[in-house]
């Protein structure tokens, strides 16, 4: 009797675990990317300039982006002037992000094959991640200064009518 209740009551007890080692793979398939570190779609986007929320900060404090101010530039009633302004600094920002995005993901490579080629030491991990760490910063403040510029060229008026026509609720519009 008590080798069949033993038997049961470890059935039960690792029957969770069991599950877990079956369903808990959150990596599986990442192994084989190119780079682990990013995806098909983050590498399109980072050598296409795009925000991929990077200025977060920006957008949702009342610091409007160039590319969806050109998307609403009829409904924002954009002068030329405006309009004008606005390409220069989103082309501007993308140039810049682009170049960036490119030397990220020459980053990630590296310190991907440092990984694969059973070469990562403290001191190469401490030089690779300090130099893809400047570059994410260099890139989010590229982005983070796009929204700044934005922001002189539009009237409080057009400030507010950008955060309605994005649906921002409640959100607060600070001129600095």
């Amino acid at each position: 009797m008590r080798a069949p209740i033993t038997a049961l009551f470890l059935s039960i007890a690792m029957a969770p675990h069991i599950v877990l080692a079956q369903g808990h793979a959150p990596y599986a398939g990442m192994e084989t990317r190119t780079i682990k570190a990013l995806s098909a779609q983050q590498i399109a986007d980072l050598r296409e300039g795009r925000g991929m929320g990077l200025a977060l900060p920006a957008e949702l404090n009342g610091y409007p982006g160039p590319m969806h101010v050109l998307e609403q530039a009829d409904a924002l009633q954009l002068s030329d002037a405006q309009r004008a302004g606005t390409r220069a600094i989103f082309e501007t920002m993308r140039a810049d992000a682009r170049v960036l995005g490119e030397r990220l993901i020459e980053q990630e490579a590296a310190l991907d094959k440092l990984f694969a080629s059973g070469t990562a030491s403290d001191a190469a991990l401490d030089t690779a991640t300090s130099a893809i760490a400047t570059t994410q910063a260099a890139l989010r403040a590229a982005h983070l200064r796009a929204h700044i510029a934005q922001r002189t060229l539009l009237s409080e008026e057009q400030v507010k009518r950008y955060a309605a026509l994005r649906g921002y609720g409640g959100t607060q519009h600070h001129r600095q």
